[in-house]
């Protein structure tokens, strides 16, 4: 498997260069781009190696682990592993393996093993023999122990996984050693929001979907909005310049750190439009596919938001590598996705929209509201995923062009590409 090339295009290809976002980052290029990075078997293999067992992976939230003594359990889909994420006695947050050290059973679960489980609790007991572990991870009790041949229940406790929390969400590392602190992984772009608010936006609507496609197909959908007059011309209003999918749209603002990216797209503000440009459930409910209309008031410029000062903001979407989103939205909400890959044209994608809670029905409508028309939004996008995955599996092209919009497209597949072949060096000189 050789990793995506980049090479000289055409000129018929070529954006001058005067005022594009592509000519500040030389080191991407100006090239066709290939996508065989989503659509080899081998490849696959490589990525979870190289990048989602060295990666720091976002799992949760810590308002799913509101007191000592809670804990949630979260599957990590092609990685064939589960975690168990405990508060424990003093406060901490801690992560295992969840599996018991006695015979490899899944430790925490209900109803099916492959289910996710949340609750309080003491200690964890195995279903199948009854060992025992305590919140820290150490085991407590072992069945019948002195029938085991030099067991000592010190040295037999659940196998611990790194974990760190940044802005109130929870991060996992699978490495034995990360090769940075999650801190120094996220970054100054992402390490910005650290001041964000997202511990006052807890009113949650989760949605899973399991796609026909590679983890990065879906993810290349929101990483640019040139797509957006063409697919999504219902959702930007009735008028019929909106409804025209020749209108032309271009992002604000685009930034690389690292790893990690983000864009800034303008609002619709649609608050502000008259009632005849509006979709009448639109005016009913004041909300919409960019949230409920009546923002909360959380006082002041929020921190790290908007980075280049867009005088008609609408969203920031964080990319924090590999598989988080973080969308955070100008009336005060967010959304979060993440993408887990389960086979080379396979992936799981949640997406979780957070607001702060609703006072009244009319607040809690809008917010309800917001859920189905962002359902509704990302079954667009995933709706084309399938045809994309068949058309690069068919092999017709080798190389695509992309344009200046889509710098964070060309950004992501070369990361992706420079871990992969980090990891096989690095492998081959151990």
């Amino acid at each position: 498997m050789t990793r995506p090339q980049e090479t000289n295009k055409p000129a018929r290809f070529r954006k001058p260069a005067e005022g594009t976002w592509t000519e500040h980052y030389p080191d991407l290029g100006t090239g066709l781009v290939s996508f065989e990075d989503s659509i080899a078997p081998e490849f696959y293999e490589l990525e979870r190696e190289a990048i989602f067992k060295r990666a720091w992976l976002n799992v949760g939230r810590m308002e799913q682990l509101p007191r000592n003594g809670s804990f949630f359990t979260k599957n990590l889909p092609g990685l064939r592993s589960s975690i168990i994420l405990s508060r424990d006695v003093d406060g901490s947050v801690r992560a295992f393996h969840n599996v018991c050290r006695h015979r490899g059973n899944k430790l925490v679960w209900e109803g099916t093993p492959q289910s996710e489980t949340c609750g309080n609790a003491r200690q964890f007991v195995c279903k199948y023999h009854g060992w025992r572990y305590g919140l820290d991870g150490a085991c407590t009790y072992v069945h019948q122990e002195n029938e085991f041949f030099d067991v000592h229940r010190n040295a037999i406790g659940l196998a611990p996984v790194h974990c760190n929390t940044w802005a109130g969400f929870i991060f996992v590392n699978l490495a034995r050693e990360p090769r940075q602190t999650l801190r120094d992984y996220l970054g100054t772009m992402v390490g910005t929001l650290e001041g964000y608010p997202f511990d006052k936006m807890t009113e949650r609507y989760s949605f899973r979907a399991e796609n026909n496609s590679n983890w990065k197909v879906f993810i290349d959908a929101f990483q640019e909005y040139y797509h957006v007059p063409p697919l999504h011309t219902r959702q930007l209003g009735p008028t019929p310049e909106a409804q025209n999918p020749e209108y032309e749209f271009e992002a604000a603002h685009y930034q690389i750190d690292g790893p990690h990216r983000m864009v800034t797209t303008s609002g619709t503000h649609k608050h502000n439009w008259p009632v005849q440009h509006l979709y009448p459930a639109e005016a009913l409910t004041r909300s919409g596919n960019t949230g409920p209309w009546d923002a909360p008031d959380l006082g002041g410029k929020l921190a790290g938001v908007n980075p280049s000062g867009v005088s008609r903001w609408g969203i920031d979407n964080f990319q924090v590598f590999p598989n988080l989103e973080i969308l955070i939205y100008e009336r005060a909400w967010y959304v979060t996705y993440r993408y887990w890959p389960t086979s080379h044209n396979t992936h799981v994608f949640e997406a979780d929209l957070y607001f702060v809670p609703a006072k009244n029905a009319r607040q809690r409508l809008a917010r309800e509201y917001a859920a189905l028309t962002f359902k509704e939004y990302g079954l667009q996008d995933a709706g084309t995923l399938d045809g994309t995955q068949m058309g690069l599996e068919q092999g017709a092209f080798c190389e695509f062009p992309l344009n200046d919009q889509e710098i964070l497209v060309r950004c992501f597949h070369k990361t992706v590409a420079d871990w992969v072949e980090e990891y096989k060096r690095s492998s081959a000189e151990v």
